[in-house]
């Protein structure tokens, strides 16, 4: 058997016998991940939309990952590790808007073909979007009754509602650090979107005009613009993607679509970072 395997190409000292142990299949459970694919028409191209929008959701949940453990690492003080998380976060964006250039594939003939077969489901109700948007400082209470029928995601989306934004505790960490920002901005309520305030831009433009005093701080503030940075690359790509297939047609979860999508993008994570660069 073994002489036989090598001389078909297989590399000897491969192991082969898997009755006992567990394979590669095994280990990233493909069988449900390969079986997760039910496109709800016989359109050669739903298989297409449902593997790239499954393959977002993974990539997402990486990234909630990613920022939950910089999140902690702030809050301990423990920045540098913090700003490899941030670094994945922003690769692992940059994944995700290539994979609008896949969709937009699909044309608008091909796509009308199997709408219809997606309901009231939409890309707009995705909880592991709106967990980041929500870790990254954009709050919003009414958008919970969309998710009030799934009492689990409810939970996780109210966690993330309710806990300080990545970019609060950035600003606390400055706080700690002896800058000195506004009881306004520390003591606020979480659950509300973050406003810029002139106590956080002067502290953030004391650590841009005295780098090397200041270098984990900065390099924070650097990491933080990257992530707004590919989110807005992110949006862009979604709002043309989205033109391109269906113009400006309602999204079948009833919202506006394209002008929507085109308002995100009007939104600052962190303003006090882009607006200091005018001021340098």
């Amino acid at each position: 058997m073994k002489e036989r395997l090598e001389q078909m190409g297989c590399p000897a000292g491969v192991h082969t016998n898997f009755r006992n142990d567990m394979t590669y299949g095994d280990y990233l459970r493909l069988d449900q991940i390969l079986d997760a694919q039910h496109p709800l028409s016989n359109h050669h191209d739903e298989l297409l939309f449902v593997v790239i929008h499954q393959t977002s959701e993974l990539w997402m949940k990486q990234m909630i990952h990613e920022l939950q453990a910089a999140i902690q690492h702030i809050v301990s003080d423990n920045i540098s590790s913090a700003l490899k998380m941030l670094s994945r976060v922003s690769r692992i964006q940059s994944q995700v808007i290539q994979s609008w250039d896949v969709l937009s594939t699909l044309t608008p003939a091909e796509y009308i073909e199997f709408r219809n077969s997606l309901g009231q489901s939409s890309g707009f109700q995705s909880y592991q979007y709106r967990i980041i948007e929500f870790f990254l400082g954009k709050k919003s209470t009414p958008i919970m009754e969309i998710y009030s029928h799934k009492d689990e995601v409810k939970n996780m989306l109210e966690g993330a509602l309710e806990r300080p934004s990545l970019y609060d505790v950035a600003i606390q960490a400055l706080a700690k650090e002896g800058f000195q920002i506004s009881s306004a901005v520390l003591d606020r309520d979480w659950t509300k979107t973050y406003k810029a305030d002139e106590s956080v831009e002067a502290a953030w433009l004391k650590i841009y005009q005295d780098v090397n005093r200041y270098w984990i701080y900065y390099q924070l503030a650097e990491k933080l613009v990257d992530v707004e940075d590919w989110m807005q690359q992110w949006r862009f790509r979604h709002m043309k993607t989205v033109e391109r297939i269906i113009g400006f047609k309602r999204g079948t979860g009833g919202s506006p679509g394209v002008p929507y999508l085109r308002s995100t993008m009007e939104h600052r994570f962190f303003p006090e970072l882009w607006d200091l660069r005018t001021k340098l």
